[in-house]
């Protein structure tokens, strides 16, 4: 017996993805309330394994999830991720135009990525949590 897509109970990657964005948006602002100064990196760091963490708790539930329409997640995450990847190109563009240098950019870098990574999954989740997985 299959479960319709409304009708089963999904891990809260949506929620877990939110918190991350929140953790990498603190980092961020963090940093740049330093700008063009050099900020203390350790609250920055604490916030980017958090963001980090989290983002590795939404693959491990994600990939526990049974009956899910990976190819329509995988379909809308590509496009997604190439969006998102112009973008932090972007931005890291503009970190590196103003002299951001050193672990301050290694740190906003990362953050960058995160980003990058994280926004892809929710579309892509947000989207694929309500068709029914083919075969």
């Amino acid at each position: 017996m299959s479960v319709a897509p409304f009708d089963r109970t999904l891990p809260p990657v949506t929620e877990i993805g939110a918190a991350s964005m929140i953790a990498i948006a603190g980092g961020v602002i963090y940093l740049a309330a330093y700008l063009p100064k050099h900020a203390p990196l350790w609250a920055a760091v604490v916030l980017l394994l958090v963001a980090a963490a989290l983002q590795l708790l939404n693959a491990v539930l994600l990939s526990r999830i049974e009956g899910f329409a990976w190819s329509r997640f995988f379909q809308v995450g590509r496009w997604a991720l190439l969006a998102y990847a112009l973008i932090a190109g972007m931005i890291e563009f503009a970190f590196v135009f103003d002299h951001t240098r050193g672990p301050q950019l290694l740190v906003m870098t990362l953050m960058l990525a995160l980003f990058m990574l994280n926004v892809p999954v929710l579309i892509a989740f947000t989207v694929a949590r309500y068709e029914a997985a083919s075969g």
